[in-house]
């Protein structure tokens, strides 16, 4: 399968701009996304992970650089336009209630629906395809608060895929989850990449699973800036272990693990 060049980033500076002061939070950053492929932010706390997704996604501008999303800049999309490019899927919990997942899986498609809604034979059998895709048939009748971290989890992947777009950004998507759901949604992740040529860039602290799973790693912290590539070339050349060096901590690069060092 052809893997296009979704989102390109040039020379990008983030953070935030109010009337007094400037806080750059990442520099320089140059870097792109393709079709395809499921790509992992990684970076230690503090590093700008929420903060470039927030700029990639039209949330906060940048600072300076250019974002091109499918070759054209990010801000001649209008908010509409953008929504039919880009699903985002956030780490906040949800509080909805009253809602059927089947409704808030509807929602996806409001970029096509208009202010009222109306949906077509066309929408509900995207919606009813999302649902299928993501495994979870059995809870569309269930109400959104009766759902565990991880049902809801798979519900607003499945709104995201309702909107159809080429792109999708998870911020700290794991979060909330038990270690077999973490999994769980990773490899769904990975395989609605592939299956779906869809862009997958998800911000997460999970370095060991991403590691594992992720196609391509985007390494971030504000001393060394951007460093990309597959996880196997970010081991050998000793870049994870740079990004995440620590007193006592050591990267198995074979393994793809990090061990406490001095442990009997």
């Amino acid at each position: 399968m052809k893997r296009d060049e979704t989102i390109k980033v040039m020379g990008l500076d983030t953070g935030y701009l109010d009337r007094k002061h400037t806080t750059v939070i990442t520099r320089d950053i140059n870097a792109s996304l393709f079709s395809g492929e499921l790509t992992c932010l990684l970076g230690p706390n503090g590093a700008g992970k929420s903060t470039l997704l927030k700029t990639l996604t039209a949330f906060l501008p940048p600072l300076k650089g250019d974002i091109l999303i499918e070759d054209r800049p990010l801000d001649s999309y209008s908010e509409s336009d953008l929504a039919k490019v880009i699903g985002v899927v956030l780490t906040e919990r949800l509080n909805i209630n009253n809602m059927s997942v089947d409704e808030l899986v509807g929602m996806g498609r409001s970029p096509y629906t208009g202010f009222w809604g109306h949906m077509s034979d066309y929408d509900r059998k995207v919606v009813a395809e999302s649902i299928s895709l993501v495994g979870i048939d059995g809870l569309r009748s269930r109400m959104v608060q009766t759902l565990s971290d991880g049902e809801r989890q798979k519900v607003m992947i499945a709104k995201a895929l309702a909107q159809e777009t080429p792109v999708i950004f998870l911020d700290e998507p794991t979060a909330f989850l038990d270690y077999p759901s973490k999994v769980e949604i990773m490899l769904l992740l990975q395989k609605l990449s592939r299956e779906k040529n869809k862009t997958v860039f998800l911000s997460t602290h999970d370095l060991e699973l991403a590691l594992q799973i992720a196609d391509k790693v985007w390494l971030l912290d504000k001393p060394h800036g951007v460093t990309v590539g597959t996880p196997e070339e970010l081991a050998l050349n000793g870049a994870i272990s740079t990004y995440f060096q620590r007193e006592g901590l050591a990267f198995d690069i074979e393994n793809r693990l990090f061990k406490i060092l001095g442990l009997k």
